[in-house]
């Protein structure tokens, strides 16, 4: 049964060898292309002044948490009963504080990727199919799907440029 299997996959290749041959193929970085256009970019900076400040809060509390860790650690067994106590639950404290605003954060972010997906897709897909069809490819595969690919056949440049002159 694999031997036939073979023999038909092996038939089929032969026979499609030349309609192959004639079709127009290209390769297309879809994430690249969202990630690295102008709009992409904005929201980037925009999305960095939106939720860097609670970024950092998240880092000063993580510091602050890491510098109580350290001071259980390296003199805990010295301390009064009272003082590690109240050092440990000072810590349990910054842990839930920051598990929690980490986890807002990303639920925010997540939103905000989201929506600025949701406006650039529709953008993206008009840009890719004014390239293929400019291109007249008959046949676009995701640069995933594909383990090498020679330069010239990557239209993912051209699709960037098309996204960025759209308005």
């Amino acid at each position: 049964m694999r031997k036939l299997t073979q023999l038909v996959l092996l038939a089929t290749v032969l026979v499609a060898s030349p309609a192959f041959a004639e079709m127009k193929i290209a390769v297309l970085n879809y994430q690249m292309a969202l990630l690295e256009s102008d709009a992409a970019k904005k929201y980037a900076v925009d999305a960095e002044k939106k939720f860097g400040p609670q970024l950092t809060k998240l880092k000063t509390l993580e510091s602050s948490a890491k510098g109580i860790q350290d001071r259980l650690v390296a003199g805990g067994d010295k301390m009064q009963q009272g003082e590690r106590e109240r050092l440990e639950l000072e810590f349990k404290q910054k842990a839930r504080d920051f598990q929690f605003q980490s986890k807002e954060l990303n639920e925010s972010k997540a939103v905000a990727d989201r929506e600025m997906l949701k406006q650039l897709k529709p953008k993206l897909d008009r840009a890719v199919e004014e390239v293929i069809k400019k291109g007249g490819f008959d046949l676009v595969f995701e640069r995933g799907a594909v383990i090498d690919v020679k330069p010239q056949y990557d239209i993912t440049r051209q699709v960037i440029e098309r996204m960025n002159q759209l308005k």
